[in-house]
């Protein structure tokens, strides 16, 4: 196990003020590019007046080659974001899958866009402290069951773990494991709202347990791809038990850019 690292960690919550990142650039630039393209079809159907017609198709063409050249660009060099929309629908395929995203759920607040997951059939949910932070109650939106106000009724800061409930019997649960075996190189699947997308669906391998400096519980690293909006994704074993739940990542001196999860027996045995 690895010994008390120094390195300090970045929760994955939605925080709109932070840096745009590349895959976000991507995201904003595809959008910007589909309107563009939009506003050119629209023109075409209905022209302008002839006089009016040179200065609007200029800007309107600059836009769109501005645009076009952003999108080449991140599509030559590979973009992460493009990698894990093609492993999401690949993974999607899978009954079991599409099963366990049913129980995932987008959590929204004024300030941030995060996960969480159901854990019973009476409503409850699991998700981290810094999603719901502030908040008594928090809106959730289930897949296919619909949309949801939850209340927030337990907290564990201290682990970064909230506990909500929905007034609704009968939705879809995750099973969590009760006495995870933490394996290294152990193949994972976590599900989650990165970025600006819902329900996707990713895999990874687990690195090992760590021990942050300001936590008493040991964590778990995971080389996977984990971006803002993940925070309070359950992390899958391959029978589809949870035994985690992601929240932050860190930049490590060996392995580099990590994901870190909660082992889900923190939660049991709170």
């Amino acid at each position: 196990m690895e010994g008390p690292n120094e390195n300090k960690y970045d929760h994955v919550d939605s925080d709109l003020t932070e840096d745009i990142d590349p895959e976000e650039m991507y995201v904003l630039v595809k959008e910007a590019q589909a309107e563009a393209l939009a506003k050119a079809a629209n023109d075409r159907d209905n022209p302008l007046p002839k006089r009016d017609r040179p200065k609007w198709i200029f800007w309107l063409i600059a836009v769109i080659f501005l645009f076009s050249s952003f999108s080449f660009f991140f599509e030559i060099y590979s973009i992460p974001a493009i990698e894990f929309l093609k492993t999401s629908a690949r993974l999607s395929a899978d009954k079991n899958i599409q099963l366990y995203k049913k129980s995932v759920v987008t959590i929204a607040t004024e300030d941030s866009k995060g996960t969480g997951f159901s854990i019973s059939s009476d409503g409850k949910i699991l998700t981290n402290y810094h999603v719901i932070e502030g908040n008594k109650r928090v809106t959730v939106a289930f897949p296919e069951a619909g949309l949801f106000v939850a209340d927030v009724i337990d907290t564990y800061p201290e682990v970064d773990l909230a506990l909500l409930e929905i007034n609704r019997d009968n939705i879809p649960f995750l099973n969590m494991e009760d006495e995870p075996i933490i394996t290294k190189d152990e193949r994972i699947y976590f599900i989650g709202n990165p970025l600006r997308f819902h329900g996707i669906v990713n895999e990874g391998t687990i690195i090992d347990y760590t021990q942050l400096t300001d936590w008493e519980d040991d964590v778990v690293m995971i080389k996977a791809p984990v971006y803002r909006g993940n925070s309070g994704s359950p992390v899958l074993n391959e029978d589809g038990q949870v035994i985690g739940v992601i929240f932050a990542t860190m930049k490590h001196k060996e392995y580099g850019k990590v994901g870190l999860f909660i082992p889900i027996q923190v939660f049991l045995n709170k």
